[in-house]
């Protein structure tokens, strides 16, 4: 996965960790932002190491990917109040939010992330990494 990210070296230490905190090739996303929070680093730097060591990330929580089949963890019955759409639609830009507006926006409106990525869904509006 080097060419994903060029330029990018293995952090022998955090790779350790990564790897202790992973099971059968998959890193949990609530686990690499744990180890994140732990090391007092960014998740996507968490991201780039687990990438590095050929580790997938799984069970994202806003339920976007790393689920049985590849497919995603949505409720199609997720229930949308006038005012969580509008906050959503005010914070995306040419149809995207990224999951850490996602996050804030569902701890806000005290829902679950899961929750959170399934109105998006409901919304068509498409969750994205943070830049």
């Amino acid at each position: 996965m080097q060419k994903k990210h060029p330029g990018a070296q293995l952090n022998q230490a955090l790779a350790q960790l990564i790897l202790q905190a992973s099971s059968n090739g998959r890193l949990a996303c609530a686990n690499a932002h744990r180890l994140a929070k732990a090391q007092n680093c960014f998740p996507k730097e968490i991201g780039i190491q687990a990438d590095l060591l050929e580790l997938r990330v799984a069970q994202c929580q806003l339920g976007l990917f790393g689920y049985d089949q590849g497919k995603k963890n949505f409720n199609p019955d997720a229930g949308i109040t006038p005012e969580l759409k509008y906050r959503i639609f005010d914070a995306q830009s040419d149809g995207r939010i990224d999951c850490k507006t996602c996050w804030e926006i569902a701890k806000e409106f005290k829902i679950s992330r899961l929750t959170m990525g399934s109105v998006c869904e409901r919304l068509e509006i498409r969750i994205k990494p943070v830049s």
